[in-house]
This record gives structure tokens, C-alpha cells and sequence, in this order.
């Protein structure tokens, strides 16, 4: 068996469905972030045990959960109010909670648009660190979202989590994705990284992608080329009449970006 912790910060619209689709859990743990809705008592109705802590930042919520609660399996699952579990899921999580050679696996989420997957345009399978042993398993805070520690021994598992990208609707989303920018141009100036021409060749598609990701914070019409490589290059035209939404929302994000990073620059002249 394993456990489930979810992150949460007025979830009270979306918390309902994550909750039911880890119903067969016998541990879920909820840390919150000072929910001023009913995500508190929602939680608590469905059996979850909930803890409180301040937002810093994601790697900051998740490793504090990892190394202060108590959870009663040694492999945790880390799902979002916004996402769901898969059957699929559920039985690879049971058959690999028995594993004591890996750190954690990565897992791929299955994005949704007002319920329909948008493979091409979300560059699926897009692996993020979610199934993770307790509380070795470390993450580091790389943009407006998190990643494994370097040190950690990680594997993939083949099943999938649901994330409902249209939850908040499209000004929610725009809402979100500015605060993301300004997080992500002030994680990339601190850090100095350059992109590595041998990485954008590697034989690994993460290294590809990550190394494409640095690469593209000096290219002009950051916009304009964000939309012309998941609409035409990835083909997000297959994912229909959603695909060209979302694909028009991945580029008015990358301009928030490119806006954050001219105003920062410009306050340290």
C-alpha cells in the first residue's frame, strides 16, 4: 500500500474529484496552505488527516511534508487538487510500493482541457517526480515548479495521472500563469544556466527538453515561437478546437515571461 498527499490552497471546487479518485487509500494527508474555503472541512469529511504550513514554494511544501509528517507507508504519492488517479495507477503504485532500491519514480500526467486530452500540445509524456519514498526523497524548486534532487535514483512508471489544465477556467489560468512567470524569470536570472549545446542532442528526451527550456529565455518572439512549436512541431492541431486554445494560452504565457524578465533586468541596471 502506499499514501497520498495532496497540496491545497482553496481547492474547495476541485478537491472533491482528486478525493474520490484516491477513495481506496487508506492514508491521505492534506497540507494546506491557509484556506480561507471549505477545502479544510472537505478534506477532513473524506477521512484526510490535514496539516497546515505556509506557502514558500513547492519543493519547500513537499519536502516539509516528506520530512515532518508521519506517513504510514513509506512510498507517497504527491497529487494536486487539480488531478486525479488512474485504475492504471493505482495497481502499478501497489505492485511497486514493495521497492527499496529507487528513491522514486517519475510519472507522466495526461493533461486535460474541459475534458479532453491534449497530448501533442502538453509535449505528453512529460515526467515529473511523484511517486517517492518517505523521507529520503528530496526535491529542489526549479521555476514555478519542482524537481527531483540530482542525487535521487528514479525510474518511470508507465501509468498516468489526470491534470484538469481548465479547472479554474481560462482566466484562472491566465491569473496562475502570471504569478508562474514572474516565479520562472526570477528562478532563471538567479541561476546564471545557459543552455549546453550537447544537451539539446542528448539521447535523453528529458535533457532535450529541459536543455531546449534554458535555450529559449534568449530567443526573441518568445510567443510567437512557443505557439509555432506546439501547434505545428509537436502538432497540437491534432488535439482539435482545445489544442488551439490551449496552445494560444502557452504563448501569452511565455510573452508574461519574457515582460518579467525585461522588468527585472531593468531593476537591476
Amino acid at each position: 500500500m502506499y499514501s497520498v498527499l495532496i497540496l491545497t490552497l482553496n481547492e474547495e471546487r476541485d478537491l472533491p474529484r482528486c478525493l474520490a479518485s484516491i477513495a481506496g487509500c487508506d492514508d491521505i494527508v492534506v497540507l494546506d496552505s491557509g484556506s480561507t474555503d471549505r477545502t479544510v472541512d472537505i478534506a477532513r469529511e473524506a477521512g484526510a488527516r490535514v496539516f497546515t504550513r505556509g506557502f514558500d514554494d513547492f519543493a519547500g511544501q513537499r519536502n516539509f511534508a516528506q520530512r515532518e509528517i508521519s506517513f504510514r507507508h513509506p512510498w507517497v504519492f504527491h497529487l494536486d487538487a487539480d488531478e486525479q488517479f488512474t485504475p492504471a495507477l493505482d495497481t502499478e503504485c501497489r505492485a511497486t510500493a514493495t521497492r527499496t532500491d529507487l528513491d522514486g519514480f517519475l510519472v507522466a500526467p495526461r493533461m486535460m482541457w474541459e475534458d479532453r486530452w491534449i497530448p501533442h500540445c502538453t509535449d505528453f509524456p512529460a515526467y515529473q517526480a511523484r511517486f517517492v519514498r518517505a523521507p529520503q526523497f528530496s526535491f529542489i524548486q526549479v521555476g514555478h515548479g519542482q524537481r527531483e534532487a540530482p542525487t535521487m535514483r528514479v525510474e518511470r512508471l508507465t501509468a498516468n495521472y489526470l491534470h484538469d489544465l481548465s479547472s479554474d477556467g481560462e482566466s484562472g489560468w491566465l491569473e496562475k500563469h502570471h504569478r508562474y512567470a514572474r516565479a520562472e524569470a526570477q528562478a532563471h536570472l538567479a541561476s546564471g544556466s545557459e543552455a549546453k549545446l550537447a544537451d539539446l542532442f542528448s539521447g535523453k528526451r528529458l535533457v532535450r527538453r529541459r536543455a531546449l527550456k534554458r535555450l529559449s529565455y534568449s530567443l526573441p518572439g518568445r510567443g510567437a515561437l512557443r505557439f509555432a512549436y506546439q501547434y505545428f512541431l509537436r502538432r497540437g492541431f491534432l488535439d482539435g478546437t482545445a489544442g488551439l486554445r490551449y496552445c494560444c494560452l502557452l504563448a501569452r504565457y511565455e510573452r508574461f515571461t519574457s515582460e518579467e524578465l525585461r522588468r527585472l533586468r531593468a531593476d537591476a541596471a
